[in-house]
């Protein structure tokens, strides 16, 4: 064989392993969202950051732990709806969904056991997280009292609806969703306040905040290190929006797992 044919033989296997990538993204409309998504949602983070300290450059100051605060609960919302989405994914990967559901195993008892699970796993990354700010920072988030329990709830329960959700995407679309886990609950970050107040949001976005569990959280947070005070009100209104959001994500994995059991997917779990 000569050099130019061994050149155009090796160009067509490229080729070929560039066009079988090629339809694999072709046919994953959440591979090809997942390549748009974190460019955009850094730029719309950092844009609304920025356009907060422009305005507000004692603000830091003003509360000392403010950003640690946010961070840390953040964390909690992000952990808890983590914690369920790779728990769920941890037995699709390792083509275990076929066993566990021929044993007497209910889904409702599946649905139980990921959000044991991921409060365990927020409870130990965060906690980790929280006792190490303490020596690094000389914060510590404790100091918010009793209100930081409902913070976490809250924050762990809307958590625990987003990866319920994420987990029936993947169960019913493949393994190809599986970035769902990682990229769903940024969606909300920019929208939720964690950094700044949801005042500092266009308008048209705002309705959009009052709608997250989440944007009440980081208000009643910075309401106690700013004003010191526990606004009643944003707990009320974050319960309730979390009550909504925890029957919408249970009942949408119910009857995600009942298409994928019909069609048989259980044991068919693929790209």
């Amino acid at each position: 064989m000569t050099v130019s044919e061994r050149i155009g033989a090796s160009l067509q296997r490229i080729g070929a392993l560039v066009l079988r990538h090629m339809y694999l993204l072709r046919g994953s409309w959440p591979r090809v969202l997942e390549l748009m998504y974190w460019p955009t949602m850094q730029m719309v983070l950092w844009g609304f950051i920025t356009v907060f300290l422009v305005n507000h450059s004692s603000w830091v100051a003003q509360a000392s732990g403010v950003l640690i605060s946010a961070v840390l609960l953040w964390d909690v919302l992000f952990r808890s709806q983590l914690g369920v989405a790779l728990v769920f994914m941890e037995e699709m990967w390792s083509r275990n969904l076929g066993q566990l559901f021929v044993s007497p195993l209910r889904p409702t008892e599946l649905v139980a056991a990921l959000l044991t699970m991921s409060l365990i796993r927020t409870v130990i990354g965060v906690g980790g997280a929280a006792l190490i700010a303490i020596p690094l920072f000389d914060y510590s988030i404790f100091s918010l009292g009793l209100p930081l329990i409902a913070f976490f709830v809250n924050l762990i329960i809307m958590g625990w609806a987003i990866g319920m959700i994420v987990s029936g995407i993947v169960l019913r679309y493949g393994l190809g969703a599986e970035s769902m886990a990682w990229i769903a609950i940024f969606a909300v970050q920019p929208v939720s306040g964690v950094y700044y107040p949801v005042s500092i949001l266009p308008e048209w976005l705002q309705w959009l905040a009052h709608a997250l569990p989440s944007s009440y959280v980081f208000e009643g947070m910075r309401a106690v290190l700013f004003e010191h005070s526990f606004r009643v009100d944003l707990l009320v209104h974050a319960v309730l929006l979390n009550v909504v959001f925890l029957a919408v994500g249970i009942s949408g994995f119910l009857a995600f797992f009942n298409i994928a059991r019909t069609r048989g997917q259980l044991l068919q779990i693929g790209e």
